[in-house]
């Protein structure tokens, strides 16, 4: 059996090579080396400089208020799923996830097209004699489109925790004299928060890692972190600069997987 499942594993083990492990070294490789291939530092301290600097605390910025808004439009959400029947739940969790089906390229370019100054939106409000919004090519743009995007791992993580809640311990908290605020600080909140700690893991870290979003809503004239690493490997051609950056961004995904698992311990991500 040993043996059989060491045969079934060694796909995997082949994809995790090729595609996690290697390109994983190749990056710690140029990160820590100059363009000669000798051992250097800077590439790391360029994180330091200001456009870089200034870049980071943008992303870790607005990663942070889309994943406060995700959070707070995902838990209600995921409590009404779960207070569903089994059949009417499942269904209404299909409807939602089926459009991170469609590409999420396509999906950004949608929200371009309608938040456009002469974007479809805009066109109804001018033809409604309403005032037109003037969101695109800003910050706020970026969080609507990370919101749009990542919503869907915040909710499905905590859907799963809470489908996972015996009722009997929440009818045990009501019998003990507990209302319905009592009851859920108290009961059930605190157990579905290894899926809260997993639904916030899943939409920072893509949220902060992002460029295609702040690209296409944000006009490319609002710099996140992403679009730094990206112009430094696509323009620039440097991909030691490009490496150093993203092994900075690397430190931050490791702590928010460490706090994920520290927290997570009942399995509460869709992973």
């Amino acid at each position: 059996m040993k043996n059989k499942s060491t045969l079934l594993a060694a796909p995997y083990s082949v994809w995790a090579i090729g595609f996690i492990l290697i390109p994983l070294v190749l990056v710690i490789f140029y990160a820590f080396t100059d363009k000669t291939g000798s051992f250097t530092l800077d590439n790391i301290i360029a994180i330091s400089e200001s456009t870089n600097l200034k870049a980071l605390g943008l992303s870790v910025m607005l990663s942070f208020i889309s994943t406060i808004i995700c959070l707070l439009l995902a838990y209600p959400l995921a409590m009404i799923l779960a207070t569903l029947g089994v059949n009417q739940s499942s269904f209404m969790v299909f409807i939602f996830i089926l459009p991170m089906w469609m590409n999420f390229l396509l999906r950004t370019l949608a929200w371009q097209t309608l938040l456009e100054k002469t974007g479809v939106i805009n066109s109804i409000l001018t033809f409604l004699n309403l005032p037109t919004l003037n969101i695109i090519n800003t910050p706020s743009a970026i969080v609507l489109g990370m919101v749009y995007n990542f919503l869907p791992f915040m909710v499905l993580p905590i859907y799963n925790t809470l489908i996972k809640i015996d009722s009997n311990v929440i009818n045990a908290a009501k019998d003990l004299g507990a209302n319905n605020i009592q009851t859920f600080t108290r009961v059930i909140f605190p157990l579905s928060l290894p899926g809260v700690i997993s639904g916030i893991t899943m939409v920072f870290v893509p949220a902060l890692t992002t460029f295609v979003i702040s690209d296409l809503l944000g006009g490319a004239k609002i710099l996140l972190i992403g679009n730094v690493i990206e112009q430094e490997f696509k323009q620039a051609n440097n991909w030691n600069a490009g490496s150093g950056l993203s092994f900075v961004l690397m430190i931050f995904i490791v702590i928010s997987i460490f706090i994920s698992n520290k927290y997570d311990k009942e399995g509460g991500s869709i992973l």
